[in-house]
């Protein structure tokens, strides 16, 4: 019934989601010829002949939008999650279709289709329908979550939730699922072999159900839907074990590992001469994925570069005069595949800084910085000469910050996994950074999101952090 369900839900998003993108499309056509709102030297092409491209953009939106993983159905995705990837989705339908018309009118038209425009579509209509697009399906996923959770707080549609586990771990599932009630879940209880009769009761209150080997029973009497697995490596068998249990009974199932004792890049499954090996260490970033990332960091970079210059003369002036020494620091970190780079920012500390405190962690109040320097380090202006790495390749917007190969060099034997970090290029800001594990901050919490986010990248993953750098700046330097 669950999947049923599902599957008619995914339906219902596609249609919605093709209804949106012709409505979008019309309407753009309107605005851009109709409204009087943009001169059209060339006259107004009749509305036929945009109804001709109408159908290949409708259906490039669910490519596309498949593309961005918009109809896998999670409960814990976000507005904000939502947003971007619907605006990554529609970038992409778009140039599906530019691509698309181009390749139809350069090889599948005759001369008199191609002398009436057929085919052709305005710029500005792309631009018009792009923004459309975003509100109308945005607005429409809108909605649908706002209904859902009304079911989910009437107690309707919830998903009974069994943990496997009763120790650390599990506790922090527990509390992430008690703490997001808005996601459709219900926490019954849990199953662990510490089980005793004397002390049936668990975590928060929520019952201990009984011992592993009662996880079967405790599903079918608990009407159990998804279970998480939550125990500590030592017990790899009966993790197995569970695993081989909740599939026999249909019952989906997550494993949640422990992300300070292991921590793994997502698998690929290879072929060696017939026999199957999987790859650990492997990333979405690789192949298409790495060119296009790329392609955006020149972009933006170059936009930065260009828009920012004048700024930066003046900031660059405002440091020569305030202390002696040069405009820019320079200082080595390491980058992709360990290898070390030449990073620069605005110099904020005197010349000789270091002299006396030899390597250190700097941090927003450091006592070393220059008037000047403290105020370039709150708005981060110090930041922007990184672009110029960015542009050179040294460096992507968004990755794991680098560290100086002093640092590395101590916390690669101290921090487990900690050299997975540089399987990407090092970011001017990053997944840790907006979720506040900046500067003199946890290490391992910072590891477990840089790892988070090369596990799990996208190009709309990139577009949050971007925007979330930019909103927390500006709150930032507003105090």
């Amino acid at each position: 019934m669950v999947k049923r369900f599902g599957r008619l839900f995914v339906l219902v998003h596609v249609l919605a989601d093709i209804v949106a993108a012709a409505a979008a499309f019309v309407l753009a056509y309107v605005i851009r010829f109709q409204t009087g709102l943009i001169e059209s030297p060339k006259g107004q092409p009749p509305l036929d002949q945009y109804l001709s491209v109408l159908p290949f953009v409708a259906l490039m939106v669910p490519v596309a939008f498949h593309v961005q993983r918009l109809y896998r159905l999670r409960r814990g995705r976000t507005r904000m999650d939502d947003f971007f990837a619907v605006l990554v989705g529609s970038l992409l339908t778009v140039l599906l279709a530019l691509v698309g018309t181009l390749y139809v009118q350069t090889y599948h038209l005759g001369d008199a289709l191609k002398a009436q425009g057929y085919l052709e579509v305005s710029q500005w209509v792309w631009v018009i329908f792009l923004g459309l697009n975003v509100v109308f399906t945005f607005t429409t996923r809108e909605v649908v979550r706002s209904q859902l959770r009304r079911r989910w707080r009437k107690g309707v549609g919830l998903r009974r939730v069994l943990i496997v586990g009763a120790g650390d771990l599990g506790r922090l599932v527990a509390d992430r699922i008690l703490e997001h009630r808005e996601l459709g879940f219900r926490l019954v209880g849990f199953v662990d072999d510490r089980f005793t009769t004397t002390d049936p009761i668990g975590y928060r209150g929520l019952p201990i159900l009984g011992s592993l080997g009662d996880t079967v029973d405790a599903c079918t009497r608990e009407q159990i839907d998804e279970i998480y697995v939550a125990l500590p490596l030592d017990e790899h068998v009966k993790m197995l074990n569970v695993v081989e249990m909740a599939s026999r009974e249909c019952i989906e199932i997550h494993v949640v590992p422990d992300l300070l004792q292991f921590l793994a890049l997502r698998a690929r499954l290879e072929d060696l001469d017939g026999l199957p090996i999987i790859s650990i260490n492997d990333m979405p970033l690789r192949g298409f994925n790495s060119l296009l990332k790329r392609s955006v960091d020149i972009a933006f970079s170059t936009a930065v570069l260009v828009g920012g210059l004048v700024p930066a003369l003046i900031v660059a002036l405002i440091i020569k005069r305030s202390a002696p020494g040069p405009v820019f620091y320079t200082q080595e970190r390491m980058g992709l595949d360990g290898k070390s780079f030449t990073v620069y920012k605005f110099r904020s500390m005197p010349i000789d800084a270091e002299e006396v405190t030899g390597p250190i962690w700097a941090r927003d109040d450091d006592p070393r910085a220059t008037a000047v320097g403290r105020w370039l380090r709150k708005t981060d202006v110090d930041e922007l000469p990184q672009f110029w790495n960015v542009f050179r390749g040294d460096m992507s917007i968004v990755g794991p910050r680098p560290e100086r190969p002093f640092f590395v060099e101590q916390f690669k034997h101290q921090i487990p996994q900690y050299m997975l970090r540089h399987k990407v290029k090092a970011g001017i800001t990053g997944w840790a950074q907006v979720n506040g594990w900046r500067g003199n901050t946890s290490l391992e919490k910072r590891i477990e999101f840089d790892l988070y986010y090369i596990e799990n990248w996208s190009l709309s993953l990139d577009m949050k952090i971007m925007w979330l750098t930019v909103m927390r700046g500006i709150h930032r330097a507003a105090y």
